[in-house]
């Protein structure tokens, strides 16, 4: 048996599917209550780009989540899509195994500068 994987979720497929239409708001709508440009929201419910810090954070305070919340969703959905789109490539790399500890490199000693 065969398991078809999804594609992964995009996060403004959420804020359209579980926000905007169960609330009867309009992309417009949702931006002049953020304060943002129409195109910033139309953007990301067409799920052309990405939500960013300062939309998480706006989003977060009008529908009452976290901006943690929208913010793994973008994560979630970079992650799962770049694993679809290398595949085999992540296969090549092995991980680094140190031959003994004296071969393990120590980072440069922290030396402030002068003033």
């Amino acid at each position: 048996m065969t398991t078809k994987k999804m594609p992964p979720m995009h996060p403004g497929e959420v804020l359209r599917e579980e926000f905007l239409e169960p609330l009867n708001l309009t992309p417009y709508a949702l931006a002049q209550a953020l304060d943002v440009p129409r195109t910033r929201v139309e953007r990301v419910v067409r799920e052309e780009t990405a939500i960013t810090a300062d939309t998480a954070h706006r989003l977060s305070r009008f529908f009452g989540t976290t901006p943690q919340f929208w913010l793994n969703l973008q994560n979630e959905f970079d992650l799962r899509r770049a694993a679809a789109m290398t595949g085999r490539m992540f296969d090549k790399i092995r991980p680094f195994e140190a031959k003994a500890d004296n071969d393990l490199m120590e980072p440069p000693a922290y030396r402030p500068k002068r003033a």
